[in-house]
């Protein structure tokens, strides 16, 4: 074969080897295009995350008699003995406030609950991450199912609240309430789950003190005690997005509605985890299996 022949047939070789790399980076997929797929298929693979979820819950009780049914009874033995003792603290009528503090304490359990574990929401699963492949978001699904699962479990302590109390609340068609703002509650586990799952995961002490500001968000929003109790500064309440998605499932459970200020709040906070968690998956996705 002459040299021109040989030139001519590398400069086809090269010629092709441009057009293939060139077709890889075109048809590179983008990051928000990974993340929207992730997510999708996170959501698809709803079998998946609830048996998960499910077995969560089993081997915790593996053994035990009643199994998941000591959540409730634990529950229950918390909430009767506050509300009798808190009642007489706050000098309010036992009819008014036993109700209103077990179901704010059902509603804080679940959100308390959801917001600790997200921060762990990766690293606690590290080992199967690494095992297997799954999306990503399906782990947000199986910390929210999870503590749906239980919320479920636990609401059974409204039961004597509801024929002790029969005259101040009852179950009404506003009962059915309670599904979309578990709903809400479901999204923003979501969405603020990818969030706080890849900063738990970069920044490990970041569990920790999450943890420690869950334990005085409590003390600083509804559940023990009333709003009324703050008088003129009752506005500041409504500035707490933790009192109004409690508002969103105690309202329903005691027989109401959540009001259009707590609803406002909440699709607020749901724009925000919207905006803070897609922004941050999307950018950091490639980099959680370093992390872990």
């Amino acid at each position: 074969m002459s040299n021109e022949a040989q030139l001519t047939t590398m400069e086809m070789h090269a010629a092709d080897a441009l057009l293939t790399e060139q077709d890889v980076v075109f048809n590179k997929p983008s990051h928000w295009q990974l993340a929207k797929t992730d997510l999708i298929d996170g959501a698809l693979r709803w079998r998946i995350w609830f048996m998960l979820a499910y077995q969560d819950i089993k081997l915790r009780y593996r053994r035990s008699l009643l199994g998941p049914f000591w959540l409730t009874i634990s529950m229950a033995i918390t909430v009767y003995s506050m509300g009798y003792l808190y009642a007489h603290l706050f000098h309010a009528e036992l009819s008014h406030y036993y109700p209103f503090l077990v179901a704010g304490m059902l509603s804080w359990s679940l959100l308390s609950t959801i917001v600790t574990e997200l921060t762990e929401g990766w690293t606690a699963f590290d080992s199967f991450i690494k095992q297997v492949k799954l999306p990503y978001s399906l782990y947000m699904h199986r910390i929210a199912c999870r503590n749906l699962l239980i919320f479920f479990h636990n609401v059974l302590v409204m039961i004597p609240v509801y024929l002790i109390f029969f005259h101040e609340v009852r179950i009404n068609l506003n009962t059915l309430l309670v599904i979309p703002g578990l709903i809400a509650i479901y999204l923003n586990t979501i969405l603020y789950g990818l969030a706080l799952s890849m900063i738990g995961a970069r920044f490990r002490d970041i569990s920790q003190i999450i943890k420690s500001f869950v334990g005085v968000i409590f003390f600083v929003t509804p559940v023990m005690w009333t709003p009324d109790l703050l008088g003129s500064k009752k506005y500041l309440v409504d500035l707490n997005p933790f009192y109004a998605f409690i508002e969103l499932i105690r309202q329903p459970l005691l027989g109401g509605t959540p009001t259009l200020k707590n609803i406002l709040v909440v699709t607020l906070a749901t724009l925000f985890g919207a905006f803070i968690g897609l922004k941050l998956f999307t950018r950091y996705r490639a980099r959680i299996i370093y992390w872990i």
